[in-house]
């Protein structure tokens, strides 16, 4: 096969992904250097048409990047006013008392938005600086220069058939090279777990953690919406099956974001978390708030847990690491999009240095250290031990003695030190055998609905003339190990049905690949037990199209 001819253009930097990370990052850049040429390549739609999160905005970010937001339009609208947290049973609920909480916890000058608008915001005070902004540019691959650095990514490459090859409409697509490449793909991109792979970056460090973040919203009785309210559930459903828990946030219009989180390092594979999520929402609380309501969008996504103890090396050869690509998010607190602004603006700051220093396509070792020992090293050290010990021994240990050990770190000590995770998500899935199926009830079809109804709500599409995305390293292990071992556990655990085992009269057990559903969640790459599936990305475009996640 002839070896494919590309354009390349040069840039000083070349940010994939238009998050809170790589918008952060170009906005930096030009508001330090206005000469520089930056480019951001987003493989959705539109920049937003990918990004999901709960989500409650702590605007630290913000306010350093842009300190006049407010005068310049920025969609921040709601406050919190008021910060529930409450332990549910199946029917019932106790609140938690604010006082009890450590003041990391607490909402006060936090706000309730939509950070696919927030996104859609910052790309326009980029492209206003200069920052070249290129929607529906998937990259599809890293290219590496003559010393093996990281010299830039191939995207747009559009137009294969089915089986990998050029269609009649085939295009390449570019090579669009940069002095450094920051990838701030979100979870578990696929260029960044290529470099983490590559060059190492875990070496040292805690293996990393995750959950499924599953998000609705809901158009809700006015008489019941309470603006600026913010809730938090742990307890029932998942009991003991898994860690996890759940959010309702009251923005404006009436609606509400309505999510759901199940940590993946639950042991029992019959457990389903998109049904967990489901049968969430009848609890006598929540289905009394939806009631009335109707839901309008539905998204789902990957979300790193590991915390500082499993954020890997975030520098490599011509490039670095950015916001939840290495894993920033606070779990206690459920918010990341800080870190990955703050991220951004740390690599800018770095690579603007190097650059009147007279280098490039080095390591940006002061990025390294900025993150570590600064505001985001500061925010996840309070809280490393919460998810360890939640995953080692339960939910009241993690909110007593990781309520403890966070209450201890306000004052800048750990009686516990720093504790490990142990074991990755993948491992942790158990044989089917050790365990009991669980029985669900049936969605209802007003509060809860079957995932290919909700996917709908989730606008995505992908072009079926394109390869699967998602790459099965060897064909035989769903049916001939996956399925006898761990009975099937891809059918449950993807939030989006992409996977299903098919039974024919008469014939084999055959596993099939709906890609067509695929909302770009990861979790199959994150906890397949055999860890047999790589998620990769689709023809630019395509995938998920959120209107206000």
């Amino acid at each position: 096969m002839a070896e494919i001819e590309r354009e390349a253009m040069e840039y000083d930097v070349v940010i994939v992904g238009a998050g809170p990370a790589g918008l952060s990052a170009a906005i930096r850049l030009k508001q330090l250097d206005a000469d520089l040429n930056v480019v951001v390549l987003e493989k959705g739609s539109e920049v937003g048409a990918h990004i999901l999160s709960g989500a409650v905005l702590d605007p630290c970010g913000l306010d350093k990047l842009i300190p006049d937001w407010k005068e310049k339009g920025a969609p921040l609208n709601v406050p919190v006013e008021k910060d529930n947290f409450y332990m549910l049973g199946e029917a019932g609920q106790i609140r938690v008392p604010n006082f009890a909480m450590p003041p990391l916890m607490n909402n006060h000058g936090n706000y309730i938005v939509s950070m696919g608008n927030v996104c859609r915001w910052m790309a326009e005070r980029a492209e206003e600086l200069g920052v070249e902004i290129f929607p529906g540019m998937a990259c599809s691959e890293l290219v590496y220069g003559d010393n093996g650095e990281v010299k830039g990514v191939v995207a747009g490459e559009f137009g294969k058939s089915a089986d990998g090859s050029q269609g009649p409409s085939y295009e390449p697509g570019m090579e669009l090279h940069g002095k450094y490449v920051f990838l701030s793909e979100g979870v578990r991109g696929s260029l960044s777990k290529e470099v983490i792979e590559k060059f190492a970056l875990g070496a040292g460090h805690d293996v990393q953690k995750y959950g499924v973040g599953m998000k609705e919203i809901w158009e809700i009785d006015p008489a019941k919406h309470k603006e600026g309210t913010v809730t938090h559930t742990m307890g029932w459903p998942l009991g003991g099956n898994a860690g996890g828990g759940s959010f309702i946030y009251h923005l404006e219009n009436n609606q509400v974001y309505v999510g759901f989180v199940v940590h993946l390092n639950y042991k029992n594979p019959h457990l389903f978390p998109y049904m967990e999520f489901q049968r969430f929402k009848h609890h006598p609380m929540v289905a009394d708030l939806l009631k009335g309501g109707k839901r309008i969008a539905y998204g789902a996504r990957a979300i790193t847990e590991g915390g500082y103890q499993s954020m890997p090396k975030l520098t490599f050869p011509g490039g670095a690491l950015l916001g939840c690509s290495a894993g920033m998010v606070n779990v206690p607190r459920i918010k990341g999009n800080h870190n990955a602004m703050l991220s951004g603006i740390a690599a800018a700051e770095a690579a603007v240095e190097a650059f009147k220093e007279g280098h490039q396509s080095d390591e940006l070792t002061d990025y390294e250290t900025t993150v570590r020992d600064g505001e985001i090293g500061d925010d996840l050290k309070k809280v490393r031990n919460v998810k360890p010990l939640w995953s080692k021994y339960g939910l009241l240990a993690s909110l007593a003695i990781g309520g403890m050990d966070m209450w201890t770190n306000t004052f800048g000590f750990s009686l516990l030190g720093t504790l490990k995770h142990g074991k990755s998500d993948a491992d942790a899935t158990e044989e089917a055998s050790k365990h009991k199926v669980i029985d669900y009830p049936k969605p209802d079809g007003t509060l809860s609905f079957d995932r290919l109804t909700n996917v709908a709500f989730s606008f995505t599409n992908h072009e079926e003339s394109q390869p699967a995305h998602l790459h099965l390293k060897d064909p035989s292990v769903p049916v001939n190990i996956n399925l006898p071992k761990y009975a099937g556990p891809a059918a449950r655990y993807c939030p989006a049905g992409v996977y299903e085992y098919v039974e024919e009269e008469g014939k084999d057990t055959r596993f099939v690949i709906n890609f067509q559903n695929c909302v770009h969640c990861k979790t199959c790459d994150i906890k397949d037990p055999s860890q047999n599936i790589t998620w990769t990305v689709p023809q630019g475009g395509d995938g998920p199209n959120y209107p206000n996640m």
